[in-house]
């Protein structure tokens, strides 16, 4: 018999929750298939065989929370497919037998009381004296046998009726398992707070990713002196640019000319000015980063993920909208890889496209600082020469961490970034 094991997944990751088996007690497998889909803080990874066989017992259930080397399952190499199949049908013969005793009760409450009486009473003797009549797993079987436990007496998670080892497990652990539901995994919300309601309500278990960004937000507002300053940007010229060459740009890269490139440019120069803009705080240490790999939020329908643009500094307006563009589309598809996510050194967030005005967003941990973008709104400006025209206005803020960014640096470093975005030529020459 051989265990599978949760796997090393990341330096910085080292449980999960496991979020779908991919196969069933019994099924026959080949090394390196995958078994089941493990939901870690940051993306969904698979976790294969390392042997091959027949999967005798699932040691944990979908929606348990696994560490880096704990056992899930288990292998018996000797095992057959066969033996499944056997176990099926005589599962299949065995609920053929139960509903042959639903229409002998049928028929039997057609009959006289005596009759009736004397029916039940043979059928709990049989039920009593043959377990077999139990729809279980072999596994399942076995482990009641080492428990003690009267299979009668588990009740099935299964649709099917069919009593698996967790089965068996859950009617001893009973009370144990309402404790660890109760729990929840490295979070600051309390069990004993749980407010009760006389209206309708829907209780949500919050998955490891939404867990994970609680935490993380949590962490950040804990840990850094965070303040944020706020400024305008006028988009007149970045949008005249974008409708002067958009055709041309699309039709030499395949791809759109967005507003995201342009900011990514502005912050990448803007970060080479400010260099504290671009560090972290390790221990007593200040790492100033010579690289600029820049992350980008994205929302999916499972919480904001943050795929990092690597190297954003040596990249063109096309690469960097290549690069957004795939990672944006492998977020939706939940087909990132910790390599997309993994390290970063300045977030770019985008409230605009859901219609935000203004917003004060939050630090990144490790990282020192983020831009928030808003939605762009025609407002009346007052122009140098006093002559008051409308312009497409976007609010832009900073939120940083004063352990290390003083205010100067933060409000220069957006000013900055508006000058380069209302005088866009001066981004295109660098890129």
């Amino acid at each position: 018999m051989k265990e599978i094991k949760v796997p090393e997944l990341a330096e910085s990751i080292t449980e999960g929750t496991i979020a779908e088996w991919l196969v069933s007690e019994g099924d026959s497998i080949e090394k390196g298939d995958p078994i089941c889909e493990l939901e870690t803080d940051k993306v969904n990874v698979e976790v294969n065989a390392d042997y091959s066989g027949v999967i005798s017992e699932f040691v944990k259930n979908a929606g348990d929370d696994v560490e880096v080397g704990e056992v899930i399952a288990k292998i018996d190499e000797n095992g057959e497919a066969s033996d499944d199949s056997a176990s099926e049908s005589n599962n299949q013969e065995e609920k053929k037998e139960d509903s042959k005793d639903k229409e002998a009760k049928k028929e039997a409450n057609r009959k006289s009381p005596d009759e009736d009486k004397a029916k039940k009473q043979t059928t709990e003797s049989k039920k009593t004296g043959e377990q077999q009549k139990v729809i279980a797993s072999p596994a399942a079987r076995k482990r009641a046998r080492e428990l003690g436990i009267d299979l009668n007496s588990v009740k099935s998670s299964d649709p099917l009726g069919r009593i698996r080892p967790e089965d068996v497990e859950d009617s001893v652990k009973a009370p144990k398992e309402q404790k660890q539901e109760s729990k929840t995994n490295k979070q600051s919300f309390s069990s004993d707070n749980k407010q009760q309601f006389d209206k309708p309500v829907e209780r949500e278990k919050m998955s490891r990713r939404r867990q994970t960004i609680a935490n993380k937000l949590v962490e950040a507002q804990q840990t850094a002196a965070m303040l944020t300053t706020f400024n305008e940007v006028d988009m007149t010229a970045v949008m005249n640019l974008r409708s002067e060459r958009k055709d041309k740009f699309i039709e030499k890269h395949g791809i759109k000319l967005g507003f995201m490139s342009f900011f990514t440019k502005a912050v990448v120069s803007a970060l080479k000015e400010f260099p504290y803009l671009n560090a972290e705080i390790q221990d007593k240490e200040i790492i100033k980063k010579k690289f600029y790999d820049i992350g980008i939020a994205v929302s999916t329908d499972d919480g904001l993920v943050v795929p990092v643009v690597r190297d954003a500094d040596r990249l063109d307006f096309a690469g960097i909208e290549s690069r957004i563009a795939d990672l944006g589309t492998k977020a939706k598809k939940k087909e990132l890889q910790l390599s997309d996510l993994q390290g970063g050194c300045f977030t770019i967030t985008n409230g605009g496209i859901f219609g935000s005005l203004l917003s004060t967003p939050i630090i990144n941990s490790p990282q020192v600082g983020i831009l928030g973008m808003h939605t762009i709104q025609k407002r009346a400006m007052v122009m140098p020469d006093d002559s008051i025209e409308v312009r497409p206005m976007m609010y832009i803020a900073l939120s940083y961490d004063h352990r290390i960014v003083d205010g100067k640096e933060a409000v220069q470093f957006l000013v900055r970034v508006k000058q380069l975005l209302e005088d866009p030529y001066d981004l295109l020459l660098e890129g």
